[in-house]
């Protein structure tokens, strides 16, 4: 493991980082890894890069395989690590390893929540040797540590479990946080004259952290210790909240609470109107002025600061109106860095990046703290003298003065946005749409060249920001406009154009979106033709993916299109393929790579529903490039790949194509389950081609290779034994149950020895619903007595146990999208099965008939509707905000389909129940079954 160190760096570098994460893999398997990892973590020597690259790896390793049965990490390392996780934690107390030792505690966090007390026993005592009477440097490293572990109680839900750990820690903890609690607040409240600075920060912090610690031991309920002194906490006068709560030491910089804030407040404001921070290097500095400003005001403690309209205009004057104007730097970055502008830009609406994004918050503050009024009228002022100068003046400072102008227009009307949905509620004293009409409509319809280009931005970036103020009609009536400036050849404009049209075209009312496929039926294959023709001008791999924001509003285009793009999808087809091959030679936009998968998808959605023979096409063009992905390995885009696979194959209607088959050997090699992003989309191919190729499967030996997969990868993992059962259930539903005979004791025995070994209520509620999926699915041979006939073979009588411990048990709590599921398998339980009218399994019909009784308690969960579809496609945005490479799963919502009922035969549950009974009474005698029934003290 020498070269450790080189690898950790190698991971940061994107043109190395995937052999480097291989490798480090490998050595994660080797025993000793752990305390060596740890160890590099902890050389001051080191390269900060390696330190903080190491503390991650450790924190991500312990995550994710701390209990991982697939591929465990050694228990003598795991011991080691337990050992010198907190010593760790004193090593780092240096103020400059602070962003190590937030990992290296978030590591000692995750491993305490699995490990204690059962496995990490002497944790608490090991925290409390460390702590110091005099050094608060390495207190602070204790108490952060402590802290990272208890306050995942907050969260918990009351157990004895819980109180369990909880006393524990009590018994053992709550003498020395007392005393050290009283030893610091002493300390803090009487400083000697001998203590340092840094000492005194050093107990302040320490402080801060013994109050964390203080609502983590009484967040569930208040320890006697803690109940005895509560007079010396929450004493009028003497206790120590009241004590501190008025503490403002100089030392410290004071309170937010003190009056000193106040002239604090006015010291900001002159140094921001000062106008002496004028160099870019001063940005950071104005900006967090302007946000600290726009806070004061909001909080509504200094009103009587700005109330009077004097202040309150020389405020806006000498504060806001400066900082709104765009400055020099920013028209360079317009023409020379355009994509960091638009990033930038589009800040406006969270506010806080830009000085003239917090010169804008300050006015929205303004406006949202009952200065509306006065405010409004000030700025309106600035307003018409900023339009007068544009139109007198012309030129640089005309088109700067109206810039300015409309900014501020769009500052003032804000009372409140979101990023997703633009501006969701309006100033009452400010007309957006007239003003829209008066001033700005002319330069949105300007040809290119007429009008500057910055103005031109500011007309659409007024679109997109007041998009629900406007009604359909007037967004379909500037939507042609839009379209022209997809063609413009400044880039911020068709930038911003791309961006509007598609929150545009998301807008809804009511829940649902306003724009369907005929609104935009004229004009759409001339968006998609513009937005590809931008995306193809780039040269390189990694210009082509840079702006996500184009290729975002195809995918926008393609799913409110739908149908109508079929005269023209082959050829559009064919552009995302071609795009596609040239971003897959160097990935680099995570964001990019979904909403292309997500165009060629939705596009294969919409198009092949109305034109079945169009899928051999969709097949002719993906196929081929899915191989070369799958063969090259590129992990960023084989998520994604099973997919649409699966997508493609769910649309076949006749015998499953060669060129599918050849992809099984694939997809059963246990190298391809290794990412863990892949099995979601591997899971749902494997299912597609068993609704397709079952007996093919079966025949050609592939069926044992899915079952392996599921026996020895996913079912013995805590984190995919979800993805095992609904596997298995594909299986159990579309093999033949005598094809399938011989593997079925295996399988069970595998879910016996999981359910032994490593149980959780998870795997109990899966376990339980995977008998019922059984019980319930109408295969022909297959039913309650197929299963219960494998259990009983395993062990007499076992069935028995497994109904009383589990079934029973957790039939009442399922879902409602699985209730009527549920409903369905416990029916055929009761009704079709001789076991469960035999001993022993007999003792247990009136509890099963209870629970029965319970699941029927909710019955307006049965209706399991298969819903539109093409519902979820709106879905799409939610996607963005965890798309990443090395994300737990990259979702394809435009593939997606509504899944067929399983118990879809039975329509009315409630009839199909007393059906059941009534061929039950018949088989074994009415009377019998009215005195079972009435053993169960229920009644349906």
């Amino acid at each position: 493991m020498a070269d450790l160190s080189n690898l950790l760096l190698a991971s940061l570098n994107p043109n190395t980082r995937k052999q480097a994460e291989q490798s480090l893999n490998q050595y994660s398997n080797q025993p000793g890894f752990l305390p060596h990892l740890l160890a590099l973590v902890l050389q001051s020597s080191q390269d900060r890069a390696v330190r903080l690259a190491g503390s991650i790896y450790l924190k991500n390793i312990t995550k994710l395989r701390w209990e991982e049965d697939v591929q465990p990490l050694a228990e003598a390392d795991k011991a080691t690590l337990r050992e010198r996780l907190v010593p760790a934690m004193l090593a780092l107390s240096n103020t400059a390893d602070k962003s190590v030792r937030t990992q290296v505690a978030e590591a000692v966090s995750l491993i305490a929540e699995l490990d204690f007390p059962a496995k990490w026993s002497n944790l608490i005592d090991q925290l409390i040797s460390s702590l110091s009477p005099n050094d608060y440097s390495i207190n602070i490293g204790v108490l952060q540590t402590a802290h990272s572990i208890f306050r995942q109680w907050r969260a918990l839900v009351r157990s004895d479990e819980l109180f369990s750990t909880i006393n524990l820690v009590l018994e053992k903890f709550m003498v020395p946080f007392l005393q050290l609690f009283r030893q610091t607040a002493t300390l803090l409240l009487n400083k000697s004259p001998t203590t340092t600075k840094e000492q005194y920060g050093y107990q302040a912090q320490s402080m801060v952290l013994l109050v964390d610690i203080f609502y983590d031991l009484t967040c569930q309920d208040l320890p006697p210790a803690i109940e005895d002194a509560n007079e010396e906490f929450w004493a009028p006068q003497t206790g120590w909240w009241q004590v501190f709560i008025t503490w403002d030491p100089i030392e410290l910089k004071g309170d937010v609470r003190t009056t000193f804030l106040f002239f604090f407040v006015q010291g900001v404001w002159n140094l921001v109107g000062s106008n002496k921070l004028p160099s870019l290097a001063d940005d950071g500095l104005v900006s967090q002025a302007l946000r600290f400003l726009s806070t004061s005001i909001r909080s509504n403690y200094y009103t009587p600061l700005f109330s009077s309209t004097p202040v309150l205009s020389s405020l806006i004057s000498a504060v806001i109106i400066p900082n709104i104007t765009l400055r020099e730097h920013e028209i360079e970055q317009f023409e020379d860095d355009p994509l960091e502008y638009v990033r930038l830009d589009l800040g406006v609406v969270g506010g806080g990046e830009t000085r003239r994004q917090a010169a804008a918050d300050v006015l929205k503050a303004f406006v949202g703290s009952g200065m509306e009024s006065a405010a409004t009228e000030i700025v309106g002022g600035w307003i018409g003298k900023g339009l007068e100068e544009a139109k007198n003046k012309g030129g640089e400072e005309g088109w700067k003065a109206k810039d300015a102008a409309v900014f501020l227009l769009t500052a003032v009307a804000t009372r409140g946005s979101t990023v997703q949905h633009g501006v969701t509620s309006t100033n009452a004293l400010v007309d957006v749409v007239k003003f829209f009409g008066d001033h700005v409509f002319q330069d949105l319809q300007a040809q290119e060249g007429t009008v500057h280009p910055i103005l031109q931005v500011d007309a659409i970036r007024f679109l997109y920001t007041f998009r629900n103020q406007l009604t359909k009609e007037q967004l379909l009536s500037v939507m042609p406009f839009l379209v022209r400036h997809l063609g413009s050849d400044n880039y911020v404009t068709y930038t911003y154009a791309a961006i509007t049209i598609d929150k545009i075209l998301f807008i809804k009312k009511a829940n649902q979106l306003l724009f369907a496929q005929a609104d935009i039926h004229d004009f759409a294959v001339d968006l998609v033709n513009a937005l590809l023709g931008k995306i193809e001008s780039g040269r390189t791999p990694e210009k082509v993916a840079e702006n996500d924001h184009l290729m975002k509003c195809i995918m926008r285009v393609i799913v409110t299109a739908r149908q109508t793009l079929t005269p023209v999808y082959e050829r559009i087809l064919s552009r995302l393929v071609a795009i596609l091959g040239v971003i897959s030679k160097n990935p680099s936009n995570p964001n990019f790579d979904q909403y292309i998968f997500e165009s060629i998808s939705g596009l294969m959605r919409f198009v092949v529903i109305g034109t079945p023979g169009s899928l051999l096409v969709f097949e002719k063009y993906l196929l081929e490039p899915f191989n070369i992905i799958l063969q090259a390995d590129i992990e960023q885009y084989i998520p994604y790949v099973f997919q649409v696979l699966a997508q493609m194959l769910e649309f076949r209607k006749d015998v499953v194509a060669p060129q599918y088959r050849a992809l099984m050997q694939i997809l059963i090699t246990p190298a391809t389950w290794q990412q863990k992003g892949s099995i979601p989309g591997l899971v749902r191919l494997l299912k597609a081609f068993l609704s397709r190729d079952a007996e093919h499967m079966t025949a050609s030996g592939q069926l044992a290779g899915v079952l392996a997969v599921v026996q020895q990868r996913l079912i013995p993992s805590k984190l995919n034994d979800a993805w095992g059962f609904e596997l298995l259930q594909a299986v159990v539903q579309y093999v033949k149950p005598g094809a399938l005979q011989q593997f079925m004791k295996p399988i069970i025995m595998t879910l016996l020895t999981r359910m032994q070994t490593s149980k959780t209520d998870k795997f109990v509620y899966l376990f339980s619903k995977f008998l019922l999926f059984i019980s319930a699915i109408n295969v022909p041979d297959m039913g309650p007595d197929y299963i219960i006939a494998i259990i009983e073979e395993i062990q007499p009588r076992l069935w028995s146990q497994i109904l009383c411990n589990f079934v029973i048990p957790q039939a009442p709590k399922v879902p409602h999208r699985d209730r009527k599921l549920a409903v369905v398998g416990v029916t055929r339980l009761l009704c079709k099965s001789k076991f469960m009218v035999q001993e022993p399994s007999i003792q247990a019909w009136p509890a099963t008939y209870a629970a029965l009784g319970k699941l029927f308690s909710e019955p307006q969960y049965f209706n399991t509707s298969e819903g539109d579809a093409n519902g979820g496609i709106t879905e799409i945005d939610t996607e963005e905000q965890t798309a990443g490479y090395q994300a737990a799963y990259s979702r394809l919502v435009a593939s997606e389909t509504p899944e067929a009922d399983p118990v879809g035969y039975v329509q009315n549950p409630q009839q199909y129940l007393e059906q059941e009974m009534a061929g039950l009474s018949k088989l074994i005698g009415e009377e019998r079954v009215k005195s079972m029934i009435a053993a169960a003290g229920v009644s349906i």
